[in-house]
């Protein structure tokens, strides 16, 4: 395998921000095929009808995503931990239930960040529940809900989706899907 470079970069502008708008679960194994190209993902094909249930978390605040590259030279391997951290404010018995199906689950994870990349987390292994806290809080003005962190390790670093997040048919539009995907509404809590 060749490893040559392919490409130069020059310094970037300063025309970005930080955070996560939105995240989407799909249970483990319900992507089907996923094409890639030149590492990018363009298609995914679902159930056998081309169809893909996602659940929507809208998330502010205190969230983030970040792989991190686990290179051994001795071994002559390259693995990539992805890890998503995310809090949910308000603790209710509904995300309770949800919450322990997130944590025996392994879901893929569409990352939305505030530039409106997607980012799909757990192509290949899932993501785990790997920590995380349902904090009442102390005083009046304290955190009250979830924190979670979800990590995936991979082959790859988490692939960036050929995907405008902010088309209203996201990511039906672009991905190829035969069918309808079916995003779970938002629950005001």
């Amino acid at each position: 395998m060749a490893c040559n470079l392919t490409r130069s970069r020059a310094e970037a502008c300063k025309d970005t921000v930080a955070g996560i708008k939105e995240i989407y679960f799909a249970d483990f194994g319900t992507l089907g095929a996923v094409t890639f190209t030149d590492d990018e993902v363009t298609a995914i094909v679902g159930d056998a009808s081309g169809n893909i249930t996602l659940h929507k978390y809208e998330v502010k605040g205190n969230n983030s995503f970040e792989t991190t590259i686990n290179a051994s030279r001795e071994n002559g391997t390259v693995f990539y931990e992805q890890a998503l951290n995310i809090t949910l404010k308000k603790l209710t018995k509904e995300d309770n239930k949800e919450l322990k199906l997130l944590s025996a689950g392994r879901p893929h994870i569409f990352v939305v960040d505030q530039n409106d990349n997607v980012f799909l987390m757990g192509t290949e292994n899932g993501a785990d529940v790997t920590a995380g806290t349902v904090s009442t809080g102390n005083a009046l003005g304290d955190f009250n809900g979830y924190n979670l962190t979800f990590t995936a390790m991979e082959k790859s670093p988490a692939n960036f989706v050929e995907s405008d997040a902010t088309d209203a048919n996201f990511p039906v539009s672009e991905l190829g899907l035969a069918g309808t995907i079916t995003i779970g509404t938002p629950v005001a809590v």
